[in-house]
């Protein structure tokens, strides 16, 4: 599970700095001792200042997950950074944002920080607490008729900043007057309960666990916790006795009231409870820390670590508690791989690996191969090769022509098994320096990420994932990786139809579409040249000859009559060209004509238009029409079993899935009418084939453990 650990330490990074500052802060060593206590728990952890740029952070770190996945959450240590409600702070984003968060929401922090507020609570409630008044300001009426000594602590700090016992009405106003003009705050002031000091931790939600009571003994000075004990700058040391030396039945009490606490202030997760037990033993609630401090010395942690928790489960426990709060109790069910089934294995295997597949993708995005980069595509074909080999995949000779095909399988083979179809080159040839992979929350950027590295990065997945539950090497695969998708397969396309006749189905891993959406129906495609050549005229010329431009525009309103969207028959111009000598009008006009269709014999009719159209018939105008790529179309097919059981994978584990046709031509076309495919399966994409492209970030993730799952039942 992906952790961000969330704290206030260093960071200002706010708008405007402005009011009262947080003075509490995690040192780096418990918040280090935190991360590796989680990451000891098998978790993926990353630390954050929770500032102005947490939410970009997170965004980054914790992408929309899959259904089925176990969702990251922020373990928050977050005191806030300034303000009256600064503990609310990051729980208030991380509920906008929707991400689970360890501890209780910003309501009960709210209450919990406001100790007046606390106390009227608990004696709305029924729960025993110090008599208390409120003094504005220290020339503020005493009310309430409380009976020396008093406490004196401002109304919404904690760590015990400004506490102090007061013995009468000059020490009180001097209290008064120091936590005004420190803290700029109203002060609570209740009677000191002049006996023992007890916390109880509390752990848990339904039901809520009170951890061993805690004693603390204070020496000599003050009987209270102030801040110098705190932070170990008072000069004595305050005893921690766990078990408390209580009876049966004041344990037990004490128990019962801080759940009771726990409860009222609606807390989630843990807290602690602080009592004082008066010379009768009569307990009363002196206030709830709805954060209690996760430090190695802190009494909520020696109560655990007495409950039998040590540092590592505590904090591993309290991200089960809260998995449990916002999942369900069968949240860490099937984790173990030793217990846990194949398909299991496998769904962990990559939604746990998140992280590496996507830190892989971004050093393949980073790997230009253009189709016209003979370099690059050296480059990323040499890499390929020694990851395929670590695999433990073999080359298949005779279906590799070394120059635009080339293909793999497994020990088990390829034949009568899946053949797996994917373009290394991305189509064009690109000018100018390349734009890098960029990660957003939903869209993983950078040029070819969807025409080609993310079907990549996804098969790469599935095969690791395979292997590492020991069962790729038993599975008949075969992967045919192709050179010349920019060139519409014009030299591979053979190898890949002698290959396909030896599989039993066949995926290709070209960009699907949002939803979930295969494609199970493409246009075929055909491309032209034309060439006109003329003779070089002046502009202005009394002269009844056509320039070939001229010519050429006339041409184009009547290749839009050729199109037939009825029958899904379109013709467009792709590019036009001219050459022309110096103030002379052009003598020569190339153009290339593009034409997509689904039914061969009406691409064939429009083939002989387009010529007919060209034909010379015009006085000094010669033309030329060559035929330069032909890309059969991926027919819809009934009752294909490749899909049906993609259909009920899909249900099974609540993936999206949809069918979708497309107007561009793949390789799913060269496939044998006879073959099983489906074309699409690689993560849906926006910008496919401009400087924008993107993937679908969970869609990476999704069709990892699908090509996974459909390969291991293989």
């Amino acid at each position: 599970m992906k952790i961000a650990i969330v704290f206030n330490r260093e960071s200002q990074a706010v708008i405007n700095l402005f009011g009262t500052l947080s003075q509490e802060k995690y040192g780096l060593g418990t918040i280090n001792k935190i991360k590796d206590a989680l990451i000891s728990g098998g978790h993926q952890v990353k630390t954050f200042e929770g500032d102005k740029n947490i939410i970009t952070k997170l965004e980054k770190f914790m992408p929309t997950v899959i259904s089925g996945e176990r969702p990251g959450l922020v373990f928050n240590l977050s005191y806030g950074i300034q303000g009256k409600g600064r503990y609310m702070h990051v729980p208030g984003i991380l509920e906008m944002l929707g991400i689970p968060y360890v501890g209780s929401g910003p309501e009960t922090h709210a209450i919990a920080l406001d100790k007046i507020v606390t106390k009227m609570i608990l004696i709305q409630k029924g729960l025993p607490t110090p008599k208390f008044t409120v003094m504005d300001k220290p020339d503020s009426e005493i009310k309430d008729n409380l009976e020396y000594p008093l406490i004196v602590k401002p109304k919404d700090e904690a760590v015990s900043f400004g506490l102090r016992i007061v013995h009468n009405e000059e020490e009180l106003r001097e209290g008064v007057k120091t936590i005004y003009d420190t803290f700029h705050t109203p002060t609570l002031v209740e009677e000191y309960i002049e006996g023992r000091e007890i916390n109880v931790g509390l752990l848990g939600n339904n039901p809520v666990v009170a951890l061993p009571p805690v004693e603390l003994r204070f020496g000599e000075g003050q009987q209270i916790y102030t801040y110098e004990d705190k932070v170990n700058i008072s000069g004595r040391t305050v005893e921690k006795v766990c078990p408390a030396p209580l009876t049966d039945a004041q344990t037990e009490q004490l128990k019962r009231l801080a759940i009771d606490t726990f409860n009222v202030l609606g807390c989630y997760d843990s807290a602690r409870v602080d009592f004082r037990l008066d010379r009768d033993g009569n307990p009363y609630i002196l206030e709830v820390n709805s954060m209690a401090s996760l430090g190695v010395n802190g009494s909520f942690v020696y109560a655990a670590e007495k409950a039998g928790l040590d540092y590592v489960a505590l904090m591993n426990r309290l991200i089960e508690i809260t998995c449990e709060r916002y999942f369900g109790p069968h949240v860490f069910m099937n984790t173990d791989p030793n217990t846990a089934s194949e398909p299991i294995n496998l769904f962990n295997a990559i939604t746990h690996h998140r992280d590496k597949i996507e830190d892989e993708l971004k050093i393949w995005t980073n790997l230009p191969s253009w189709t016209e980069d003979p370099v690059g595509l050296s480059t990323v074909l040499r890499k390929l090769e020694d990851r395929l080999e670590k695999l433990g995949l073999k080359t298949v000779p005779e279906y590799t022509n070394g120059r635009s095909a080339w293909t793999w399988a497994t020990k088990a083979g390829l034949k009568d098994g899946t053949l797996l179809v994917l373009p290394l080159d991305i189509p064009g040839n690109r000018i100018g320096f390349p734009i890098p992979f960029r990660t957003e929350q939903e869209w993983l950027y950078g040029e070819g990420i969807a025409s080609s590295r993310g079907g990549l990065v996804a098969l790469l997945s599935a095969l690791s994932a395979l292997k590492g539950i020991k069962a790729l090497s038993k599975k008949k695969v075969g992967i045919l990786f192709y050179s010349d998708e920019g060139r519409g397969m014009r030299y591979s396309s053979q190898t890949l139809r002698q290959a396909a006749m030896q599989a039993k189905q066949v995926i290709v891993l070209q960009p699907g579409f949002e939803g979930g959406k295969i494609v199970d129906q493409r246009r075929g495609s055909k491309k032209y040249s034309v060439i006109l050549e003329g003779d070089p005229l002046r502009a202005g010329s009394r002269s009844n000859q056509i320039d070939v431009l001229t010519y050429f525009l006339q041409k184009t309103e009547k290749l839009k009559e050729i199109s037939r969207p009825e029958q899904r028959l379109t013709v467009a111009i792709h590019d036009v060209h001219s050459e022309r000598y110096s103030v002379l009008l052009p003598h020569r006009v190339k153009a290339t004509i593009y034409v997509t269709f689904l039914e061969e014999e009406i691409a064939q009719d429009a083939e002989k238009q387009i010529k007919e159209l060209f034909k010379y018939n015009t006085r000094g105008i010669q033309s030329y029409v060559e035929k330069l790529v032909e890309r059969p179309p991926l027919q819809r097919k009934k009752n294909n079993p490749l899909m049906k059981r993609l259909s009920v994978l899909c249900e099974e584990w609540k993936i999206p899935y949809g069918i979708e046709s497309s107007l561009l031509a793949s390789a799913a076309g060269e496939i044998p009418q006879t073959v099983p495919v489906i074309c699409g399966f690689g993560p849906a994409s926006k910008g496919l084939y401009t400087p924008n492209e993107a993937i679908n970030r969970a869609e990476l993730i999704q069709r990892s453990f699908l090509l996974a799952m459909l390969l291991l039942e293989e």
